[in-house]
């Protein structure tokens, strides 16, 4: 089957480094050209090709250009993923932030939200608190630059080999069965969806549209993609966006990726306090 042309795929390899941050390799290539197959067949074209004309040479980049966001960023996530950071959301860093401010609306922003799981799973664990007696309340921010995950997201549906990562306990209180038993799927439960919100938001923009004052922002899993420098631009924004006091947690594979940054103290390997 035709492959890309090589000044197409260096095409898309600049244009997705210098919009979204990803680096793409040409060890990457057989994969990006995988992913950009299901376009090519979405839009009737014989070839990619000819799907490199479509974007490059015959003027649809723009009309193009969320669909091949969404083929070239990797959306792999988990319910309760790297589970120790939950265990210190709990055990550590919301009791300091409470104790800091009495009873507060705790805001909390998943920075690379995907189809939503670590958003919800922010959720479980902040409801679960308050359901025990802690004294707060919060609201969840979940963004991501694909906009087809987004929109999973905020459904809040996934299918039971998803849901299994979530205990028992957990899943009998925050998801909801499908009616129908051979869906195998559940939804998350309304009164956590009311309190987590999903927008499109681009890490490698020179502005958030977020607040200033979050408490807590979980960027895990995704700061791998984006070379040094961008690592620690991205980390610099984000620092701004916490209140004084605020936590940033990064993903085990990233604990380097916070060295260093203006207005970021690390606490632990993981986890920076500005």
């Amino acid at each position: 089957m035709p492959h890309l042309s090589d000044r197409h795929f260096r095409s898309v390899v600049d244009l997705i480094q210098s919009q979204v941050g990803i680096q793409l390799p040409p060890g990457k290539r057989t994969m990006l050209e995988g992913r950009l197959r299901k376009r090519m067949r979405a839009l009737d074209l014989a070839s990619l090709i000819d799907y490199g004309r479509h974007l490059f040479d015959e003027g649809h980049l723009n009309e193009e250009y969320v669909h091949l966001v969404d083929c070239v960023t990797t959306n792999k996530t988990d319910f309760f993923r790297e589970p120790a950071h939950f265990d210190i959301l709990r055990n550590e860093l919301i009791p300091r932030l409470v104790a800091r401010r009495g009873r507060p609306l705790l805001k909390v922003w998943s920075a690379a939200a995907s189809t939503g799981a670590e958003a919800y799973t922010l959720a479980m664990v902040l409801q679960d608190m308050i359901g025990a007696g802690a004294g707060f309340s919060y609201a969840i921010l979940g963004t991501d630059i694909s906009t087809e995950v987004l929109r999973v997201a905020a459904e809040g549906i996934y299918a039971d080999e998803m849901l299994a990562a979530v205990p028992p306990d957990f899943r009998r209180r925050y998801v909801m069965r499908a009616r129908d038993p051979a869906q195998k799927q559940g939804r998350i439960v309304p009164e956590l969806r009311a309190r987590t919100r999903f927008q499109h938001l681009n890490l490698m923009d020179g502005h958030y549209a977020v607040d200033h004052d979050v408490d807590i922002i979980f960027c895990r899993n995704v700061l791998i993609y984006f070379n040094k420098p961008t690592q620690k631009a991205v980390l610099g924004r984000l620092a701004t966006h916490l209140r004084p006091g605020g936590f940033l947690v990064v993903g085990h594979s990233e604990s380097m990726a916070g060295a260093g940054v203006p207005g970021l103290t690390p606490v632990s390997s993981t986890v920076f306090r500005r």
